[in-house]
C-alpha cells in the first residue's frame, strides 16, 4: 500500500518534470481540484495546466517541501520557482490540501497569492 507522503511526492515529481503520464497515474479519474476556491478543474484540465506551465516555465520546480500526512490524505507547503520568459525570477508559496484514497489523489485544493502568481499567470497567456 502506498502512502499518502509517497503518492504526494510522486505527485509534486510529476508535475515538476510536466509528466502527464504520471500525473493521471497518481489522480483518480473522477479528480477535482481547485485554486483558490476557483472553478473545479477536472484531470485533463489539470494536466493541460501542468503541461503549459513547464513550457511556459522549463525550469518550473518546488523548493522547501514539508510534508505532512493527513487520516484522509496530505498537505503539502512548498515554494513553486522557476525563470519567467523575460528572465526575472518566479517565487511563490503554496500550500496544497489533498485528499488520497486507494493510493490516488482524489481531491486538492491549493492556495497562493494571486499577486505572487502574475508573472506565471502572464508567461501563461
Amino acid at each position: 500500500m502506498t502512502s499518502n507522503v509517497e503518492v504526494c511526492k510522486a505527485f509534486f515529481t510529476a508535475t515538476a518534470a510536466g509528466d502527464g503520464d504520471a500525473i493521471k497515474s497518481v489522480c483518480a479519474a473522477a479528480f477535482k481540484g481547485t485554486q483558490n476556491g476557483g472553478p473545479q478543474m477536472d484531470l485533463a484540465t489539470l494536466v493541460g495546466f501542468a503541461l503549459a506551465v513547464k513550457k511556459a516555465i522549463p525550469d518550473f520546480r518546488y523548493d522547501n517541501a514539508v510534508r505532512s500526512r493527513t487520516d484522509t490524505g496530505f498537505v503539502e507547503e512548498h515554494d513553486v520557482l522557476g525563470t519567467l520568459p523575460d528572465g526575472s525570477l518566479f517565487s511563490m508559496p503554496v500550500v496544497v490540501v489533498a485528499d488520497v484514497k486507494d493510493g490516488q489523489i482524489t481531491s486538492m485544493r491549493e492556495y497562493f497569492d494571486s499577486r505572487a502568481a502574475a508573472g506565471l499567470l502572464k508567461a501563461l497567456s
